[in-house]
This record gives structure tokens, sequence and C-alpha cells, in this order.
């Protein structure tokens, strides 16, 4: 039987970039594992999950093998796919863009994967609701930080969690930094790690995540 959302937890970590490690109930996904010595500054994924999902495959993004499977159990996760586009140009730049929604026990977050457009009125609806959204915000090969702002206002998610953005330890260099998106937010708070629990209770606000290296 389901679990009510009130007993409801969710792990999110973030190992870097775009990429992601939720769990909840023993189970695991990780979402948008890239390639080892890939993005400058980055430690090589040494990651386990349950299951793995990306947005596309370049290789910042879709590098599967970087991930160990683990066997488990039945996943506790519903996932969604909402097909998008990695520019402004119809996919003819950079290819198509798949969002991840997904859900569990009542709990509803979002991956945009690298967003390169502007959401349509069914794509909205579609991400209507969500407890958090993990939003690119670095520009140049995605929407940048105006443009996510924009996202964030559209979609209105209780927990706004910016990634794929440039750091003075990683990063590319053609993105930017996440300083003018964070600016854009009254309530932000800097987490000590990596990880944060969202459940039914967590408070709204803007999450910035610590890259503590590549592993799980």
């Amino acid at each position: 039987m389901e679990q009510s959302n009130q007993k409801t937890a969710i792990q999110i970590q973030w190992l870097g970039q775009s990429c992601f490690r939720l769990e909840a109930d023993g189970y695991s996904i990780v979402l948008d594992p890239y390639a080892d010595h890939f993005i400058p500054g980055l430690s090589p994924l040494t990651v386990t999950a349950s299951e793995v999902l990306c947005s596309h495959d370049h290789a910042d993004h879709g590098c599967v093998s970087a991930v160990s499977i683990r066997p488990a159990g039945p996943s506790p996760f519903t996932v969604t796919r909402i097909a998008s586009f990695h520019d402004d140009q119809n996919g003819a730049l950079r290819g198509r863009n798949t969002i991840h929604r997904i859900e569990c026990g009542g709990l509803k977050l979002a991956h945009l994967g690298d967003l390169g457009c502007m959401l349509n009125p069914e794509q909205i609806r579609e991400l209507s609701g969500l407890d958090a959204l993990l939003i690119p915000i670095g520009g140049y090969y995605t929407i940048d930080a105006d443009q996510a702002y924009a996202v964030v206002q559209a979609l209105r998610p209780r927990v706004v969690i910016p990634m794929h953005y440039r750091t003075e330890q990683f990063g590319f260099d053609v993105l930017d930094t996440a300083d003018h998106f964070l600016s854009l937010f009254e309530l932000v708070v800097e987490y000590p790690g990596d990880t944060m629990e969202l459940t039914a209770d967590t408070d709204p606000h803007t999450a910035v995540l610590t890259y503590e290296g590549a592993g799980a």
C-alpha cells in the first residue's frame, strides 16, 4: 500500500551539473549521469541506484554506464516523460530534451534536464502542483537565469533547486554562476551538504545544495 504524503520523504542528493540521486523507501533513481572527466572540476561518478533516467544522450547527461545498478523491489516512484527541446529552435540546434515528472507518496517533483526553451501551456499544465523543481539556470546550452525565473513563476513549485551552472570549483566556462538567479528570490537556503529531504512539511524556499563529490 502506498504511504500517505505525511509519511513520505524523498532524499534529493546533488552529484554535480544536472545529476541527482533520489531515494525513497529503499529505492533510488539517478538522473542525468555524466561521463568521467567530461565536466571540468567534477569527480568521476561512483554511484549506485535502482534505476537511471536521462533527459538526453549528451555526455554530461546520458552516461548510463557511470551508474551501478543494484537489485531493488518495486519502485515507489511514478515517472512521466514530457517531451521538450534542448534549444529555442524546436531542437534544430541541440535536439530533443525529456522532462521527467516524478511522483512518490503524494509528493511531486520534476527534473527539467537541459531545457532550452520556454514551456508551452500544455507543459505548464502537466507540471503544475510540484513540490520541487530541478531547473537549469546557467544559460548558453539551456535557459538562462531570467528565463528560469520565468519558468518558476509559471509553475510556482514549493521548492526550487537550481542546477547546470558554474562555480569556482567546477563547470563549463560558458555557463553563468548561480548568483543572478538566486538574487531573484527572497528565501534562499544554502545547505551545508549535497542532500536535502523533501516531505509534505518542507517549507517553500530556493535550495542551494553543496557539491561534495560524486559518490553514493
